[in-house]
């Protein structure tokens, strides 16, 4: 049986996550620390962290998210392109890392500032998989109504980006925001570049056929 690259994720992403909640020097050298790249060149940590968890309740909503998106845009990559693994993986691995870049211009200088989950490579497969189905449904927390993924998107990017603006709690808003844009565009720049699937049109039938 072969084993997706979802779970193959998933399953890293744990084991390391567990781990490190016993294990403060391994949080502290996988960590991002932006100081240690812009000082020590530990460029690395741009992809560490997304190892990496505050606690179960972090991971468990990370992944469960991950998992419930990335098995479908997974799929549509492996449908679509002839390196469809390897893609898939690029745009994870890759959203890792993009989407930390903003944070990493504002606080390369902050010793007090630190970092850690997968968070922005997750809005980035849940993104890719909302711009490829926008009429499916998704349930906020324990609301029991379904949003069609056309509507939930830019109201997620409009509150990530206000909580962004006002440095609300711990969690990296602008991260999330960055992130899901950079699906999007991983996921239309590639389409256009390798494969026939026109991901802009469909999108908008599929949003008009609602109405």
């Amino acid at each position: 049986m072969v084993i997706s690259v979802t779970v193959i994720i998933v399953m890293a992403t744990s084991v390391i996550s567990f781990i490190g909640f016993s294990n403060q020097n391994l949080i502290n050298e996988l960590i991002f620390y932006p100081p240690a790249i812009s000082e020590r060149k530990q460029w690395y940590r741009f992809f560490t962290c997304g190892l990496i968890h505050a606690d179960i309740a972090h991971l468990a909503f990370n992944m469960i998210s991950f998992y419930y998106f990335g098995r479908f845009v997974e799929s549509f990559f492996k449908s679509y392109f002839d390196a469809g693994a390897l893609l898939y993986i690029v745009l994870y691995v890759s959203a890792l890392a993009i989407c930390l870049l903003p944070t990493y211009m504002k606080q390369k200088d902050n010793y007090q500032y630190r970092s850690l989950g997968a968070s922005g490579a997750v809005s980035a497969i849940v993104f890719a998989g909302i711009f490829l189905s926008p009429l499916s449904g998704i349930r906020i927390f324990f609301i029991p109504i379904d949003i069609p993924g056309f509507v939930f998107g830019p109201l997620y990017l409009i509150i990530s980006a206000y909580l962004s603006k006002r440095g609300a709690g711990n969690i990296n808003h602008s991260a999330h925001f960055w992130g899901a844009l950079y699906g999007i565009a991983f996921l239309i720049a590639t389409s256009f570049a390798l494969s026939e699937y026109d991901p802009v049109t469909t999108f908008i039938e599929q949003v008009k056929s609602y109405f």
